[in-house]
């Protein structure tokens, strides 16, 4: 029995509403998408309800329509500058016993491991085991029925300002969708185009999407480091049409058609036509100019990124190097310049082996739909699947580690 999984990638240039079938054999495939562009979202957050209401809205009634199923739930992605992260140690005792240690014991040393003090305008998003320590010994990445007394878990926390979660929620639930989970972007990039052995040697993800660029580091399988900058590809939009007088709309379109993140590499007697503002008024310009006013910015979220992962200090442990997506790492030239900068090996990532209506979604701009969609094929249910179809929201057990909870308020 075919069962069906919904994401929402709420960003600041696109909505983007996915619906995918599960089969029997558990394979994934894509039957409807629906992408509108977003209204009322900046640099990752809701500024004004009702318009990324509708944009929402909009999205889940074009994924409908192609699809032919009707979207109860949804997997919903979360960003901007607001998303911090901590590390956190639980541990608890162990009742010793012929089963060994068990789920339960698990969740109660993550509930230990929640039990951090955060600011009373925070909420707590998710709580990822990076690792285990089972009676001193370290480096355990699945504890479960090893005979133990003490067990120790290392947690990546990764927290969000209570404002900037309640508004998308607001617009979400008021298109009339319910949320299975909130997931923070780049783990749902991660999952779309990073490899298991680019997370096991340790890799940089670079999310460089319209509003954020958003970071995440993994290393041993796991995720060490997570970070929003509040930077990304329209702020190299806003830099043309400032540079080069021109509206909003033909920038976009100039970086998209003319773009290049490296002026060395065009040639200087190219021109480009450019409607500038004033009636009817055009001009020519020189695109190794436009590829000036780009460069600069792009190297800006270079040097923000490498200050980054100085800042990690997991620097000298990520021999992967960095993976690029999000719709600016379209932009010709810029894994040049990311790999002069960084000084590690880089490589463009886009979604692979997708299934049904994939036409546009190969492209490094969907990552974070797919991997939404990844995220909730890898943690769906079918119990879930059917409270959905009957329009009812209980949650299993392991969801809530992954939805807004207060922890200790400092």
């Amino acid at each position: 029995m075919e069962r069906s999984i919904v994401a929402i990638d709420v960003g600041t240039t696109k909505i983007c509403t996915l619906v995918g079938e599960v089969d029997e054999a558990r394979g994934l495939r894509i039957v409807g998408v629906g992408v509108t562009p977003a209204h009322g979202i900046r640099k990752g957050v809701v500024v004004n309800v009702q318009e990324a209401t509708k944009a929402i809205a909009a999205s889940v009634e074009k994924a409908e329509q192609i699809s032919g199923y009707r979207i109860e739930n949804a997997y919903v992605g979360l960003a901007g500058a607001h998303v911090s992260a901590i590390n956190s140690r639980g541990v608890v005792t162990i009742n010793r016993g012929e089963r060994g240690i068990q789920p339960a014991d698990i969740e109660r040393a993550l509930d230990a491991a929640r039990l951090v003090a955060i600011p009373h305008n925070r909420e707590i998003l998710h709580v990822i085991p990076r690792g285990y320590t089972v009676d001193g010994d370290d480096g355990v990445r699945d504890p479960l029925g090893m005979q133990a007394y003490r067990l120790e878990v290392e947690s990546h926390i990764i927290t969000g300002a209570t404002p900037s979660i309640q508004n998308l929620v607001k617009c979400v639930q008021t298109a009339g969708i319910g949320i299975d989970a909130l997931v923070l972007e780049p783990l749902a990039s991660g999952e779309a185009v990073l490899t298991d052995v680019e997370r096991e040697m340790g890799v940089v993800l670079a999310d460089i999407g319209g509003g954020t660029t958003d970071i995440a580091i993994f290393i041993e399988g796991s995720i060490w480091h997570t970070v929003v900058l509040p930077t990304g590809g329209e702020h190299i939009t806003n830099d043309i049409a400032i540079g080069l007088r021109t509206p909003f709309t033909t920038a976009e379109e100039l970086k998209i058609k003319h773009g290049h993140a490296r002026p060395q590499s065009v040639n200087p007697n190219e021109t480009v036509d450019i409607a500038v503002f004033g009636e009817g008024e055009r001009q020519r310009s020189s695109r190794q100019f436009l590829s000036q006013i780009i460069a600069a910015r792009v190297e800006e979220i270079f040097d923000l990124v490498m200050q980054e992962i100085k800042r990690s200090g997991y620097d000298g442990l990520l021999p992967a190097g960095v993976v690029l997506c999000g719709g600016t790492a379209d932009l010709a030239g810029i894994r040049d310049v990311a790999r002069e900068m960084l000084n590690l090996p880089v490589r463009i990532g886009a979604p692979q082996d997708l299934h049904g209506l994939v036409d546009i979604l190969g492209s490094p701009a969907y990552a974070t739909s797919i991997g939404l969609l990844q995220w909730g094929f890898r943690h769906d249910s079918p119990q879930l699947s059917r409270t959905r179809r009957n329009g009812h929201s209980r949650l299993p057990r392991w969801l809530r580690a992954f939805l807004p909870e207060r922890g200790i308020r400092a």
